[in-house]
């Protein structure tokens, strides 16, 4: 009936190494799956159906696009022009050239690269027509320019390549509805220009009734769709039912929408969106260190990225072009992909369904744990603390690691320093995953003194060695305060079944705040609350009618489900964030404790898993200080 240690009808030694078996067989699965979710999609061949992305024919337009920098008002921008112009040409597009002035800010960062700063952006516009010419049309867009220093065989070659690759395949698949219009923008790298000359004066702007934008941020991994127009539902269901046909299927949650709705960056599609036009932002951003970077060519492109987000973008502009009405703007969707092959979503209210349905789960687990084994209110308590404290102490000792690893981006001195940074990501990812990990395993081993000790001593040097190097920072002095204070002051025995139902119930409550505040962002504490408190409810339904530790195979299985997902989810987050926050690991890790902290409360190792927890840490420091020592900050040139 009970998990406890000290209450199982079994043998303790036998549960705890049943629960060791069991812990880190889920974890390791989930760490497969989801690191398996996370791969582009092979590239297809020549051979592949004319009716398909092939990554190869692609790759042809990559090469010959992208053999040198292409900036605004260059040569080799003009060559890359001709070429443009004569694959637009071939594809039936009609294409012309539409002439825009470059901004102020634009001029000044030409005059720094040494280029004229009085010359032009020219846009390259084709269309292709559809059976209904006075049907709104569908806006397929990428930009063909580069930095000075580039030859941005990702960005945005790729894209480029994969726009014209898509305009091939749907005329193979024969003759379309709407009107499709390219666009091959020129000076997105200076202020979005050729963008901004388009949708103030070419007339198509008006016509215009859906987009889809092809981006990069880095030279490979998976492509993410990250940004939609408002009032997104209808632009959801075309993705969750076309778009995951796509090889590799589809990468995207509303988490992702909101972030960068905040962030200062922007693309092309920035100037579709503020014209409230429906549509989806695709880009790629793994293998980092080739954005703007003298190594972004065509041999170093992940061709499973052009894959992905080419074979994205043809489903997406496909089922745009065929359909009768294009999406309109209603109301905002909350939805997330399921590893890739599936997309779910509700509308923003559900939330609050779902999270009464967790607490009512909860509430059940609690009851039973009550009547079952006689458990008390305060192990609930300790395991909101265990969740508490890994936020706080989490919060902090990333903070610290990955300060090692140089200044955060927001206060680079340099876009060079920046450049450098993202060279070194890579490294600063597989430190914080460290960190977190060590962070985990304090949590697991309990409050006996020499974990508190151990703990508390690594969250204070943690914050001293941050403040140090990053300077004062009172919302880091505030979690290690918190996070000395309950690793010290709170004691109580191990408890797997009174702790489990306080994360649970942690997490619950901070997705009904989260839910209050953003709902298209709290589907990232609540379904994972909906999973964890629904294996508590089961296993209590087993605990009661079984002895032994079948009652542990709910939260195993959740491991193994939930745990794939946030790995699915906690990359790309960290790629897209983890430069500047990389505390944003910690809530993460604490999503995996929803379903793993049964299995790990009954492990008794508890003073292997504190040596466990303070190598980890000073394993992740390592790595750290090791990506200064394998990218060295770099000389300065104009950017």
């Amino acid at each position: 009936m009970s998990t406890e240690p000290a209450r199982d009808r079994t043998a303790p030694a036998a549960n705890g190494r049943i629960a060791v078996g069991l812990l880190l067989g889920a974890l390791l699965l989930a760490l497969a799956v989801g690191i398996l979710s996370l791969q582009a999609p092979t590239p297809t061949g020549f051979d592949a159906a004319a009716r398909d992305f092939s990554a190869a024919r692609a790759m042809v337009d990559v090469r010959e696009i992208a053999q040198r920098p292409h900036p605004v008002g260059s040569a080799e921008n003009g060559r890359v022009r001709g070429h443009l112009m004569a694959r637009m040409t071939d594809l039936g597009l009609n294409p012309e050239m539409q002439l825009g002035l470059l901004s102020p800010a634009a001029e000044k960062r030409m005059a720094r690269w040494g280029l004229d700063p009085n010359a032009r952006t020219v846009n390259l516009i084709g269309v292709l027509p559809g059976v209904d010419m006075s049907a709104p049309a569908v806006l397929l867009m990428a930009h063909y320019d580069t930095t000075v220093h580039s030859p941005g065989a990702a960005d945005d070659s790729a894209g480029v390549a994969a726009v014209l690759e898509t305009v091939r395949a749907i005329k193979a698949r024969g003759p379309i509805r709407h009107p499709l219009v390219v666009l091959l923008t020129d000076g997105e790298e200076l202020n979005l220009d050729g963008a901004r000359t388009f949708f103030s004066e070419h007339p198509w702007r008006e016509r215009l009734g859906a987009v889809i934008n092809l981006e990069a941020r880095g030279g490979g991994g998976r492509a993410m769709m990250f940004e939609t127009g408002p009032g997104n539902r209808q632009t959801i269901d075309v993705l969750a039912g076309a778009v995951t046909r796509a090889p590799g299927g589809v990468t995207s949650n509303s988490l992702a929408v909101v972030v960068y709705e905040n962030m200062p960056n922007g693309t092309d599609f920035t100037l579709a969106r503020q014209r409230a036009l429906a549509g989806m932002n695709f880009a790629f951003i793994g293998r980092p260190e080739q954005y703007h970077a003298e190594a972004s060519t065509p041999d170093n492109l992940d061709q499973g990225a052009l894959q992905h987000i080419g074979g994205q973008a043809l489903e997406a502009t496909d089922a745009l072009v065929r359909t009768p009405a294009l999406p309109v703007s209603g109301e905002r969707r909350v939805y997330a992909d399921v590893l890739g092959r599936l997309v779910i979503s509700h509308a923003p209210q559900t939330g609050w369904m779902l999270f009464g349905v967790a607490l009512v789960l909860t509430a059940f687990g609690l009851w039973g744990a009550r009547h079952g084994t006689r458990m008390r209110y305060v192990e609930v308590g300790h395991g909101l603390i265990d969740g508490l404290w890994l936020i706080s102490a989490g919060l902090v000792m990333t903070k610290a690691i990955r300060l090692l690893a140089g200044p955060l981006s927001s206060r680079a001195e340099s876009a060079e320093t920046y450049y450098t940074l993202l060279r070194r990501l890579p490294w600063i990812e597989g430190g914080a995953v460290l960190t977190i990990l060590a962070a985990v395993l304090f949590v697991l081993a309990g409050r006996p003194a020499f974990a508190r000790v151990g703990a508390v001593a690594l969250t204070a040097l943690s914050a001293m060695v941050a403040l140090a190097i990053g300077g004062v920072d009172y919302i880091l002095i505030g979690a290690a305060v918190l996070a000395c204070g309950l690793g010290w002051f709170v004691r109580g025995a191990r408890s797997s079944r009174g702790g489990w139902i306080g994360v649970i119930l942690l997490v619950t409550l901070l997705g009904g705040l989260v839910q209050a505040l953003s709902p298209e962002a709290a589907f990232i504490l609540l379904w994972p609350a909906l999973l964890g408190a629904g294996a508590l409810a089961i296993s209590m339904l087993i605990s009661a009618r079984l002895v032994g530790p079948a009652s542990l195979v709910p939260p195993t299985l959740a491991t193994i489900l939930g745990g794939a997902w946030i790995v699915s989810l906690a990359h790309p987050v960290f790629l897209g964030i983890g430069m500047d926050m990389p505390g944003v690991l910690a809530p993460l890790a604490l999503l995996i404790l929803v379903f793993a902290y049964p299995l790990g409360r009954m492990i008794p190792a508890q003073r292997s898993l504190v040596a466990a927890a303070a190598a980890c840490l000073i394993l992740g420091a390592g790595v750290s200080i090791g990506a200064v020592l394998v990218e060295p900050d770099a000389p300065s040139s104009p950017t």
